[in-house]
């Protein structure tokens, strides 16, 4: 198997487990010198401040999906395009009290992988209408 088909596969249950919110098994698959960029110029380092962002994030939501539409990989890079789906009515989100709102928004992430693990996770995608979409006020 291809390496790019190897690192597609990896990235593809890394997004699975954050899905279940299986943050010890996704951490198992970031290399030990991770680092999640969650805005341009706002690293994060290591694995457990990625889990800590992320759990913090969808606490908000009781249940939520996050599925990947598309998948594309180049030497150790791989892109995935997702759309998470959530209804706000768990614990504020962004400053925002839980709403009750369905959220739904897109989202594109380029991961960098090395030995088989993921060593950078790049996240894009628009607070401002996630932050519109929980607090019902339109930007």
């Amino acid at each position: 198997m291809k390496i790019t088909e190897v690192n597609k596969k990896i990235v593809q249950r890394f997004y699975e487990l954050v899905e279940q919110e299986n943050y010890a098994e996704a951490k198992k698959l970031c290399h030990k010198d991770f680092v999640f960029y969650f805005q341009m110029d706002t690293p994060i380092y290591g694995a457990d401040g990625f889990v800590e962002s992320e759990r913090k994030n969808f606490s908000a939501f009781g249940h939520f999906t996050m599925k990947i539409h598309n998948l594309l990989a180049e030497g150790n890079k791989v892109a995935a395009y997702l759309i998470f789906e959530g209804q706000h009515n768990k614990a504020p989100l962004m400053g925002v009290s839980p709403s009750g709102k369905n959220i739904r928004f897109s989202l594109f992430m380029l991961l960098t992988l090395k030995d088989g693990l993921i060593i950078e996770k790049r996240a894009h995608f628009d607070r401002t209408d996630i932050l519109a979409q929980a607090s019902g006020v339109k930007g």
